[in-house]
């Protein structure tokens, strides 16, 4: 797919997730199939831009082009001066969050709060194109502010006369937070009066649902999130679906450990241990979930302090569970 200049391997994108997409979730997305990840929001508050967390999820190295990096805040100049950071920092596209929905975010009017005002919209996107004239800016925001304020297609309209080169929709309004279910009808208007690319996003977690979504909405790509939590092979899924119309043989046991455990090293790496296995026990949770003596396993990682005994202790599950059925262990319970 030719994406903003760049020859992405496909129309599949990792959504931003707050304390998710790290670098090292990212590259992993990407080697399972992804075509481009975003990363977690960066604060456009230029006081942040020292701390530790702002310098991690500024850190890019070695990672596979193109990065995108996502800034949010509430001010035009702000925003502006975050974009060119982040392009300084090595950012190749900049991307504008007006779709999280926490309140901490919209308490501050960032975020989907931000499309109550619409004139404000067009003021940060404007300064935000103008800051970094070389890079391109995308946008993500939601379907609307509540069921009754549906006004994302006047928001797509406002980005492409800003100079937005490509916007992602999620299927549900702020109201909504991540409840009920994706509405894709908003998401096919949208596609329907820009002629920038549209990726829509919501509730797709199989290759039926993503061949779905792509067909009710006309969308030139989609953006997956929660569903690839615990099952980042789920991009190569649905890229061999949409390609041939058949399914991949699922992931055995094997394979989903030599997965896991590559990830968990990834994070011990850029994290540091500490941290990094903080971090873990919510990863291996999201692999692990719906298994066989999961919920035990889950809660005797939570005491685990060092990443010596996390994989010590992750190796012993998954060796057990493949020598008790080594097959797809992801036909699972329901979540």
């Amino acid at each position: 797919m030719d994406f903003l200049g760049f020859r992405l391997r496909n129309n599949l994108f990792v959504a931003p997730m707050a304390g998710v997409t790290d670098r090292p979730f990212r590259q992993l997305c990407k080697r399972l199939g992804a075509g481009l990840a975003v990363s977690e929001m960066v604060t456009s508050n230029s006081l942040l831009y020292g701390s530790a967390k702002t310098r991690r999820r500024a850190d890019h190295s070695g990672e596979v082009a193109p990065v995108s990096v996502q800034i949010a805040g509430a001010d035009p100049r702000m925003m502006a001066e975050a974009a060119r950071y982040n392009a300084d920092q090595g950012a190749q596209i900049i991307d504008i969050n007006m779709g999280c929905p926490a309140k901490k975010v919209c308490n501050v009017m960032a975020g989907s709060a931000l499309m109550r005002d619409e004139s404000l919209v067009a003021r940060i996107l404007e300064a935000v194109v103008a800051a970094v004239p070389e890079t391109p800016v995308t946008l993500k925001f939601r379907t609307g502010w509540d069921g009754q304020n549906r006004n994302a297609p006047a928001i797509a309209r406002i980005a492409e006369q800003s100079g937005i080169r490509a916007v992602a929709v999620h299927g549900r309004t702020r109201a909504d937070q991540y409840t009920g279910h994706a509405e894709y009808d908003t998401i096919a208007l949208v596609k329907a009066q820009v002629r920038i690319p549209v990726i829509a996003n919501g509730d797709i977690d199989s290759p039926e649902k993503a061949r779905l979504v792509l067909d009710h909405t006309g969308a030139d790509g989609l953006m997956i999130g929660r569903a690839a939590q615990g099952r980042p092979w789920l991009f190569r899924e649905i890229e061999h679906y949409l390609a041939t119309g058949r399914h991949l043989p699922p992931p055995r046991v094997a394979e989903i450990h030599a997965i896991l455990r590559d990830h968990l090293a990834d994070l011990y790496d850029f994290y540091g241990e500490e941290t990094g296995v903080k971090i873990a026990r919510k990863h291996i949770g999201w692999y692990t979930k719906g298994l066989a003596g999961a919920a035990h396993f889950r809660h005797a990682m939570n005491q685990l302090p060092t990443r010596d005994a996390q994989m010590a202790a992750t190796d012993e599950f998954f060796l057990a569970q493949a020598a008790a059925n080594d097959h797809l262990i992801y036909e699972r319970e329901a979540a």
